[in-house]
């Protein structure tokens, strides 16, 4: 083979290589940027979850709070019963 044709190959098989490390460089480049949105998405989520979970335990609390409240009223009540009760010594 002659020169020319040998400076041929070399320079195709050196356009070939840069032309997969490219492609290979642009598919990590996509994965990258992919798991960058899975993530945002992910936390995305996560935020409202954890905002639900918040509303849960306030209203929770709101809840044990005015159930306290009712026992402590029935506890009252039961308390004013005995002592107006003539059977209740």
């Amino acid at each position: 083979m002659s020169t020319v044709a040998w400076i041929v190959i070399v320079i195709v098989a050196v356009v070939v290589l840069a032309a997969v490390a490219w492609w290979l460089s642009r598919g990590r480049q996509q994965r990258t940027e992919q798991q960058r949105s899975d993530a945002s998405v992910m936390r995305d989520r996560a935020r409202v979850r954890e905002e639900k979970a918040q509303q849960a335990e306030n209203l929770a609390r709101e809840q044990a709070q005015t159930a306290q409240q009712e026992r402590e009223a029935a506890q009252a009540a039961a308390r004013r019963a005995d002592e107006i009760d003539p059977d209740v010594e």
